[in-house]
C-alpha cells in the first residue's frame, strides 16, 4: 500500500493543498492531478527535457521529482508563463522563428530559456546552449530556438 502525503505550494502563482502519494513523479502529479498537460512526459528518465518546469525558478525535470518534494515551493509549468491572456516574450518569439515542428520539445524548451533568460538579459550562443543542453528536440530546430531566444532577450 502506497502512503500518501500532504503538499503544499504555488503552482503558476495560486497556493495549492493537495494529496500525493508519496512515490509519484512530479511529472505525472502535474499531469493528472493538476491537469496541467503542457508539460509532457518523454523519456521518464531524465534525459530529453520534455518535461521542463521551474521549480523555485530552476530548471528540473519533473520526471525525476517525487511530487512530495513539491511541499513548501513555488512551482511554475508552461501554463503559468502567460499573464492576462497575453504569452510571454520567449513564447512569442517561439511563434515568430518558427522554433519548433511536432512541438513535443516545445514546452520544455521555452521553460529552460526562461530560466536562462530570468537570470542572464543577454546570453551568449555559449550560454544558451549549455542551458538547453538537458533538451532534446527530435526535429532539429535547434538553430529556430536560438534565434528564438536571442530575439527574446532582446525585448
Amino acid at each position: 500500500m502506497t502512503e500518501k502525503r500532504t503538499v503544499n505550494f504555488v503552482v503558476n502563482g495560486d497556493k495549492e493543498s493537495r494529496e500525493t502519494e508519496t512515490d509519484q513523479t512530479l511529472l505525472k502529479f502535474i499531469r493528472e492531478e493538476l491537469y496541467l498537460t503542457g508539460t509532457k512526459g518523454g523519456c521518464e528518465i531524465g534525459e530529453c527535457g520534455a518535461c521542463t518546469v521551474l521549480l523555485d525558478g530552476k530548471p528540473v525535470n519533473s520526471c525525476l521529482i517525487l511530487a512530495v518534494e513539491l511541499d513548501g515551493k513555488d512551482l511554475v509549468t508552461i501554463e503559468g508563463l502567460s499573464k492576462n491572456g497575453e504569452m510571454d516574450r520567449i513564447q512569442k518569439a517561439f511563434i515568430d522563428h518558427a522554433a519548433f515542428q511536432c512541438g513535443y520539445c516545445t514546452p520544455g524548451m521555452i521553460m529552460a530559456a526562461r530560466a536562462l533568460l530570468d537570470r542572464n538579459h543577454s546570453p551568449t550562443d555559449e550560454d544558451i546552449n549549455e542551458a538547453l543542453s538537458g533538451n532534446l528536440c527530435r526535429c532539429g530546430a535547434y538553430q529556430e530556438i536560438r534565434e528564438a531566444i536571442k530575439a527574446s532577450s532582446k525585448q
